[in-house]
């Protein structure tokens, strides 16, 4: 991007500070189990490890939370969490950027949905992931707490300047809930972004979506080989949800944002250094775009934002989070 492009988005950045984001989806617990290994196991032929660490990470919607808070939100958070340390660790991490939790709402017949890793290593060995163990409950949530969500939903609303749906495919953007947002975004002309994984046709009304390639690619049915396929399936997407622009997000090849107006803004990489991780980067993108959106910011330079974002989440290992102060840097002011 020429030096007169990062003289515009530069000062955009500051209007992030205390905007009231609403973020409502699938929280899940990033759980990372550090051990030493210490012999080869007599009852089988595994390794026998010593823990000598574990930390848990906000993932999933928590993820997206995280990133709202860092970057300069005021942030609450809505979802399902079960009764345990692993609901501890979501909202002690949240807690601590500043976000208000009141919203996760705990369910002692269910877990938090989690996912743990196994790291081994040593002193004479590189460390490495050797197991993922995932916990979830497939029960749908409960009339109860449902009602309790949306009574919730009713009092924090109000006083809402954007909203993030982020659907994991675990069942707490229920149809009521759905629908109580969508409406009340529309009705009182709030921006709101949904990013999800499985279902993106479940969510007409919305005002923008994000989507990466492949799963923009499975939504219509088909493969998309150029930009101009990406076009052509982000304008698709777009009518059949009567929505104000679609984001693609597409690795290495940047991103494309597609506007109900017929423009279509092609946003090329910020930085081609080594990627090491794309471990939530669309969380840090869908939470930079709501800010800037909240803020009043065109959402073609929403996008712009969010790529820089983005691009610095990737240089990070794990589920990360980026601060307003390194999007500042990424833009060209210091």
């Amino acid at each position: 991007m020429q030096k007169e492009q990062k003289a515009v988005l530069a000062p955009l950045i500051a209007k992030f500070q205390g905007r009231r984001i609403l973020v409502i989806g699938d929280m899940v617990a990033d759980v990372y189990i550090d051990g030493r290994i210490s012999r080869i196991s007599r009852e089988a032929p595994v390794l026998v490890l010593e823990q000598a660490g574990e930390k848990i990470i906000a993932g999933g919607a928590a993820n997206v939370v995280h990133n709202c808070a860092t970057l300069g939100g005021k942030v609450t958070a809505v979802g399902l969490v079960g009764d345990d340390r692993q609901a501890d660790g979501i909202s002690s991490v949240l807690e601590n950027a500043g976000v208000d939790t009141t919203g996760l709402l705990r369910d002692a017949e269910r877990p938090t949905i989690s996912k743990t890793r196994i790291i081994a290593g040593g002193r004479a060995t590189v460390s490495q992931q050797i197991v993922r163990l995932d916990r979830e409950s497939h029960a749908p949530m409960s009339r109860a707490t449902e009602a309790a969500m949306l009574r919730y939903l009713d009092g924090v609303l109000p006083e809402t300047d954007g909203i993030v749906l982020s659907d994991y495919g675990a069942g707490t953007i229920t149809e009521a809930v759905k629908g109580k947002l969508i409406g009340y975004a529309r009705e009182h002309d709030i921006p709101s972004i949904v990013d999800s994984r499985y279902g993106i046709h479940r969510f007409p009304g919305i005002g923008y979506v994000k989507q990466n390639d492949a799963e923009l690619a499975a939504a219509v049915g088909r493969e998309l080989p150029d930009a101009p396929a990406i076009y052509a399936a982000g304008r698709e997407l777009l009518e059949e949800l009567g929505a104000d622009g679609v984001l693609v997000t597409r690795g290495e090849l940047g991103m494309v944002l597609v506007e109900k107006d017929g423009s279509v803004s092609d946003i090329p990489v910020t930085d081609k250094s080594e990627v090491y991780d794309v471990s939530g980067a669309g969380d840090t993108c869908v939470s930079a775009v709501i800010l800037a959106l909240a803020a009043g910011i065109a959402p073609s330079d929403a996008a712009r934002l969010s790529n820089y974002a983005s691009g610095i989440a990737v240089r990070k290992l794990g589920t990360a989070t980026v601060s307003a102060e390194e999007l500042k840097k990424a833009v060209g002011e210091a």
